[in-house]
């Protein structure tokens, strides 16, 4: 899975760091968590613990997007067989599906083809009636692949606003608040598009604590968000939407616009979610090769937010405190955090992500010999072609220049210099970041 693996060091400790986070994205991989979650008996479809007669519907169509939502289709589509009728989804990589039609579209920004695939998408939704099962695929990076700009609004406008949202490093529930206010789908139009269809959401996670109106902006989710809302994150982070955007937003305030369906809407009496996989399965599959490995494993959390060069720095003092005193596990011992940290730009914007500049900063605070590492669970740090990066202190060398490249955002250009970056290539899936730290015994 890890392509340039050989390159990354042979320590122990990045023996077992690598080890730990190939199982946690083997773990994460959709048609595992789907065939987990999803069975079928004869005409008895099994979702968890709740059953669906398939012989009650006239059609069975699957719909949805993300850069999983290829796999998790395919796992569908073998599960289902010919009682699956057809359906459309928007991925990111090409996905090899049969019954279902699937189109690549563009991530993190969204484009015309985005639009063109969620409009064939939103065509099947219009189509479905009480007769029709629609299951509704959503996975980490359907906000910006299933695009439908709502009202006026155009694809430039969608564009920008995701791109200043980004730059800004707006957490990813306050963007999808603004996703779902501008959108015909998001925030819980999917549910309202689709009644009176039975609706079931088959959501992967890649959202800190997963909220599920907050995966994806909620498509199929009651909303609980209001335009008053998404117009307070510009304020909230000192930016400026685009002038389209302030006028849709202020014109849903005034009530000119209908507001996204909230819990009590009856949209909702035929829709139900489940959640197949998330970060805390990843994790947990990365402690249990911890165990095997002869480490001691901890999960500190699955809920890692903030900035990842500030977020870095009580990790490797949790380290530090592991090798000094045996708290809050006895080494040798991996600690193991979740979640999706995020980086404000404030330099020219160079080669990294957040899980590169996690890695930096931890390495260049440790004084100790643990190994750091953190990856993108899609392969894909931010908006650069590698996972994340692996690093002890003696990977920084130079302390001035890695101080510098922090400073510029550009972790990315330091640790590729170094042999550090993590290169897995798209994984198929995505629930969120992974850290490792692996505290080696006193006597290694």
């Amino acid at each position: 899975m890890i392509r340039n693996r050989t390159a990354l060091g042979s320590s122990s400790g990045h023996e077992v760091a690598l080890d730990c986070i190939e199982a946690a994205i083997d773990a994460a991989a959709p048609e595992t968590t789907t065939r987990t979650s999803v069975s079928l008996d004869e005409d008895t479809l099994c979702i968890g613990e709740t059953t669906y007669n398939l012989s009650d519907y006239t059609d069975v169509v699957l719909v949805g997007g993300g850069k999983a939502a290829g796999g998790v289709t395919r796992a569908l589509e073998s599960i289902l067989g010919e009682s699956l009728t057809g359906g459309q989804i928007v991925v990111k990589q090409p996905a090899d599906t049969t019954a279902v039609q699937s189109t690549v579209g563009d991530h993190p920004l969204p484009s015309e083809r985005n639009i063109e695939a969620t409009a064939a998408v939103l065509d099947i939704l219009e189509e479905a009636d009480e007769d029709t099962l629609v299951l509704f695929v959503l996975t980490g990076g359907a906000s910006a692949l299933l695009s439908a700009p709502a009202g006026d609004l155009t694809l430039d406008d969608l564009q920008a606003t995701t791109d200043r949202l980004l730059d800004g490093g707006v957490p990813i529930d306050e963007i999808n608040a603004v996703r779902k206010h501008l959108s015909g789908l998001k925030g819980g139009r999917v549910a309202r598009r689709a009644a009176p269809a039975t609706v079931v959401g088959l959501l992967l996670s890649d959202v800190v604590g997963n909220d599920l109106s907050t995966i994806g902006s909620g498509p199929s989710v009651p909303d609980e968000t209001t335009y008053e809302d998404a117009l307070s994150v510009f304020e909230r982070h000192d930016l400026t939407p685009p002038s389209a955007v302030h006028d849709h937003l202020e014109a849903g305030v005034a009530g000119a616009v209908a507001e996204t369906p909230f819990p009590d809407d009856p949209v909702f009496d035929r829709v139900t979610n489940y959640l197949v996989g998330d970060n805390a399965k990843a994790l947990e599959a990365a402690a249990t090769v911890a165990r095997e490995r002869g480490y001691e494993p901890l999960v500190l959390t699955s809920r890692l937010r903030g900035e990842a060069r500030e977020v870095a720095k009580p990790l490797v003092a949790t380290a530090e405190e592991a090798a000094a005193t045996g708290t809050p596990v006895d080494p040798p011992a991996v600690l193991l955090a979740g979640g999706e940290t995020t980086v404000t730009i404030t330099g020219d914007g160079g080669q990294g992500g957040p899980n590169q500049e996690l890695v930096l900063s931890g390495a260049l605070e440790h004084d100790g010999d643990a190994v750091v590492a953190a990856v993108d669970t899609d392969g894909e740090d931010g908006s650069s072609d590698v996972a994340g990066a692996i690093a002890d202190a003696a990977t920084v060398s130079d302390h001035r220049w890695a101080r510098e490249a922090l400073l510029a955002n550009d972790a990315g250009s330091y640790l590729s210099e170094a042999g550090a970056t993590i290169e897995t290539g798209p994984t198929g899936t995505n629930v969120n970041d992974v850290v490792v730290l692996v505290v080696p015994a006193a006597d290694e």
